[in-house]
């Protein structure tokens, strides 16, 4: 194949001119892609700053900081290749439609996520609590971004979605420096109330983890066929509480046996209707 001298020389020409022609937007385009990536780590070095001033959890801080930067390089990326001359309508509409159809497909991931974001902004409850949600408790471990982890009581792990426990009740024992013991002893009806009472007050003074303040209430909860119910409330610190409610009731229990007092065991009431059918 013979190549016309001519020929190589206007199709150097061309491109020599094209490239001049093509010169100034290369240069500010690539000026706008390196601009852009260093104060694209700026905002994002200074946003990750604000959001730990700010006490924010960790993973949602790292989490955050990441969409803000990719967020950012998207943006960073079309005004690249816009001011490079090439459409961007069309690559818009695609990243469009991966959005929507990402955004459909992880409805429950997102409404999690979301949860999750609340929870960790409003604070609820923070690590180190101890709560009860969606018919669980236990201590919180850590707050994910989708989940929320718990220890319970006897060392199980627990993963609840932070969609469901952010738009449920959630009970915290702990946020309240203090809490109250909400107590029932059964007496017979041959005990003197006011014995009775006073055993149990005795008993609350002499523990040194019962608050005075407030005070604690000992009285008369109900009356039943079986006994006298009376309602023993003290109130304790919370790291205290299962402490004082477990001692409460040994102590009582002990005190009662001294002074020859004998706590009413639980009756099973049937109704009338019950025992004719039994009958």
């Amino acid at each position: 194949m013979n190549l016309d001298p001519n020929q190589i020389t206007g199709y150097a020409n061309t491109f020599v001119q094209v490239l001049i022609d093509y010169s100034p937007k290369a240069i500010s385009a690539f000026v706008i892609l390196f601009v852009g990536l260093y104060v694209i780590r700026l905002i994002n070095k200074f946003i990750r700053a604000m959001m730990i001033r700010r006490d924010l959890e960790p993973t949602l801080t790292k989490f955050l900081a990441d969409i803000l930067l990719w967020t950012l390089r998207v943006i960073l990326f079309v005004s690249f290749i816009s001011k490079l001359g090439i459409e961007t309508s069309s690559f818009v509409a695609i990243l469009g439609a991966m959005g929507l159809a990402i955004g459909l497909s992880l409805q429950g991931s997102l409404s999690n996520f979301a949860g999750g974001v609340l929870i960790i902004l409003f604070k609820p409850f923070k690590v180190g609590d101890f709560i009860e949600g969606q018919g669980v408790s236990g201590t919180v471990c850590e707050i994910q971004i989708f989940v929320t982890k718990l220890l319970t009581t006897n060392n199980q792990t627990i993963f609840i979605p932070n969609g469901s426990l952010s738009n449920g009740n959630i009970i915290n024992y702990s946020m309240e420096k203090i809490r109250r013991a909400d107590l029932t002893i059964s007496i017979s009806y041959e005990t003197n109330i006011k014995q009775a009472k006073d055993i149990i007050i005795a008993v609350l003074k002499s523990n040194p983890k019962v608050l005075t303040t407030p005070a604690a209430d000992v009285s008369v909860k109900n009356l039943t066929d079986s006994s006298i119910q009376l309602a023993v409330r003290p109130w304790a610190n919370s790291e205290d509480f299962w402490g004082v409610y477990a001692d409460t009731l040994q102590n009582c229990k002990q005190a009662f046996d001294n002074a020859g007092i004998v706590i009413q065991p639980y009756v099973k009431e049937f109704s009338k209707k019950n025992e004719i059918t039994e009958s």
